[in-house]
């Protein structure tokens, strides 16, 4: 395996994380009834990820100029898919490690008002030792006493929707490129119009119900435990999404060529 393949799967792998544990930024932002300190601090991780996508991107479409195409490039495709399944796994096993970090980090930030110092103080002796006390390991009555009957199911077959179309859309368009290398350009550009579908998909329908609850909690509405067994359901749904692109890649591929070729 190249250096190059090593680094795409390394950063995927963050970015999977990253996006997992921002289902449990809302349980933050409940605890500390700070919601818009809870995700300025969050945007850190986010700057994180949207720049490791950056590159991302770019090493993955030159793997795929250099290769021969064909199994080599789809294999390497699926394998993206599964570390990508592997890490919302490993970030649903460090939400309770990481809600007591991001808990103190936003309690410090909202006393210090900036993010440099933020920052320094997590690297701080203080900081390192307050992370090292935070380190936790999830307790299996988190699943079993989830009440299946009070879960939004809509939302939560939604985001199984539009995660699989997002991972879709990230790697179908450049495979479809190798099936039809004189459409290859084209290709490439339709993954916006796919993730724009998703994209509006969870503006619609998801990201507007948990805001609601998110609220209903904050109010007394909603029970936090309730509201916790919805965030563990939506990260369920996240890791179902995932692998469930894996069977939808190569469909997905064929469609995307026959938009192109009618374009």
């Amino acid at each position: 395996m190249s250096t190059q393949i090593i680094i795409v799967l390394v950063l995927n792998f963050i970015i999977a994380i990253i996006g997992t544990l921002a289902y449990s930024v809302r349980l933050v932002g409940v605890r500390t009834g700070k919601i818009a300190i809870t995700f300025a601090v969050f945007n850190i991780l986010s700057l994180v990820s949207r720049t490791a996508l950056t590159f991302q991107a770019p090493l993955l479409t030159k793997f795929v100029e250099n290769s021969t195409g064909g199994s080599d490039v789809l294999n390497l495709f699926k394998l993206i898919i599964i570390v990508s399944g592997i890490a919302t796994l490993v970030g649903a096993f460090l939400i309770p490690t990481f809600q007591r970090l991001f808990y103190k980090g936003v309690i410090r930030f909202s006393i210090d008002k900036s993010i440099p110092k933020l920052i320094i103080h997590s690297f701080s002796k203080a900081g390192v030792h307050y992370m090292r006390d935070c380190i936790s390991i999830p307790v299996k009555e988190s699943v079993t006493k989830i009440n299946f009957k009070k879960l939004p199911l809509k939302i939560i077959i939604y985001n199984i929707i539009a995660v699989a179309i997002l991972t879709v859309g990230a790697l179908a368009p450049i495979y479809a490129g190798t099936i039809v290398p004189d459409l290859r350009a084209t290709c490439i550009t339709l993954s916006s119009v796919i993730n724009g579908f998703a994209t509006i998909l969870m503006s619609i329908f998801i990201d507007p119900q948990l805001s609601i609850m998110t609220d209903d909690v904050i109010d007394g509405n909603c029970p936090e435990e309730d509201f916790r067994s919805c965030v563990i359901a939506m990260i369920g749904s996240k890791t179902i999404g995932t692998f469930a692109a894996l069977p939808l890649l190569i469909p997905a591929s064929y469609i995307i060529v026959l938009v192109a070729k009618i374009l």
